[in-house]
């Protein structure tokens, strides 16, 4: 329980930092963000449990990644990610899940991240900022990638790209677990 308050904490801080760095009061925060003032208040207290699509929400909004929301300070020149070390941001209802490995530092920071799907289940996304690009390679299974309505199959060894400003789901396919590699490549953003 101590890891988890710890972790809030962090991301109490790093929501109030990032807000202030952008200029940012509550209320319009909120409203850009689609998040409640309520909500963000206990955010910013370190209290209350927010879920993944707030986190993508907020982040967008303040033109950060979800790990510079969720990360405290860098610790060395170089750093090794075990997947089992990472908490899922996602779990599917079919056992599948998403976990943020990490993110890149620099102007246009890149996000890297690990996926499980199950077959049939999926994961839909709303539009990003404008400039975000994702990709997606296939390391095992099969997948259908639909992006602003139009499916794209990608099976293991297929890389596929995309702009991610608009609405794109992750579906799982075929009869095999599916894991995949997904990048969310950042604009550049104001100096941290």
């Amino acid at each position: 329980m101590a890891e988890a308050d710890a972790a809030l904490r962090t991301l109490a801080h790093n929501v109030r930092a990032a807000r202030t760095r952008a200029g940012l009061s509550l209320d319009e925060l909120g409203r850009r963000a689609k998040v409640s003032k309520g909500a963000l208040v206990g955010l910013e207290k370190a209290q209350g449990n927010p879920n993944f699509a707030t986190l993508v929400r907020l982040a967008d909004t303040l033109g950060v990644s979800v790990s510079a929301l969720l990360e405290g300070p860098a610790e060395g020149r170089a750093r090794v990610v075990s997947a089992d070390a990472v908490t899922p941001l996602w779990a599917g209802e079919q056992g599948g899940d998403a976990r943020l490995m990490l993110t890149t530092s620099g102007p246009a920071p890149v996000e890297v991240w690990r996926w499980r799907l199950q077959p049939g289940e999926e994961y839909p996304s709303h539009p990003h900022q404008a400039g975000v690009a994702e990709t997606v390679s296939v390391t095992a299974g099969r997948m259908v990638l639909v992006v602003d309505g139009t499916e794209h199959p990608v099976a293991a060894g297929q890389t596929a790209t995309f702009d991610g400003d608009v609405p794109h789901t992750y579906r799982g396919a075929g009869d095999a677990t599916c894991h995949l590699i997904m990048t969310v490549h950042l604009p550049p953003g104001p100096a941290v």
